[in-house]
């Protein structure tokens, strides 16, 4: 086999069809686009989710659901979670400086506290909320607990 013997699969490669170039090419006259009307028109543009008279399916499904633009999402971590990342890591700070380093939160992730599980070792917190029983058992495990904004 050689470079200039090298040839496309057959039937891979067709010829394009030329519309338009007279009557003995089978497709000269409309060009294929019918008689009249708009569409067979040059600058025909169909209309966005035109379907042909049908409702359109944006207008067929209904509107379900509402994104509140005001959402203020948070990276959650459990007291039992804080209890094993803390002994894993070796934290005594439980901030997001220290989070980020170990690859547990992006930059710009907001953290908050939840009280499922039982904290048993003394850590200073640092983050950016809590909830009244996470605080609570910070608290009594010894630790300190500062709200970020």
């Amino acid at each position: 086999m050689k470079l200039h013997t090298l040839k496309p699969a057959e039937g891979s490669v067709k010829r394009e069809k030329r519309l338009g170039r007279g009557e003995a090419s089978g497709k000269g006259g409309t060009s294929t686009k019918g008689n009249k009307g708009g569409q067979s028109r040059s600058g025909y543009k169909s209309k966005m989710a035109h379907e042909g008279g049908q409702m359109p399916i944006q207008r067929r499904i209904p509107k379900i659901g509402f994104k509140n633009p005001g959402r203020v999402e948070f990276k959650v971590f459990n007291l039992g979670q804080i209890e094993e990342i803390a002994a894993k890591y070796a934290l005594t700070e439980f901030t997001m400086e220290t989070l980020y380093m170990n690859g547990l939160i992006s930059r710009t992730d907001r953290v908050k506290i939840l009280a499922n599980g039982e904290l048993k070792t003394k850590l200073t917190f640092k983050v950016n909320a809590a909830s009244g029983k996470a605080k609570s058992a910070i608290e009594s495990a010894g630790g300190s607990l500062e709200i970020v904004k």
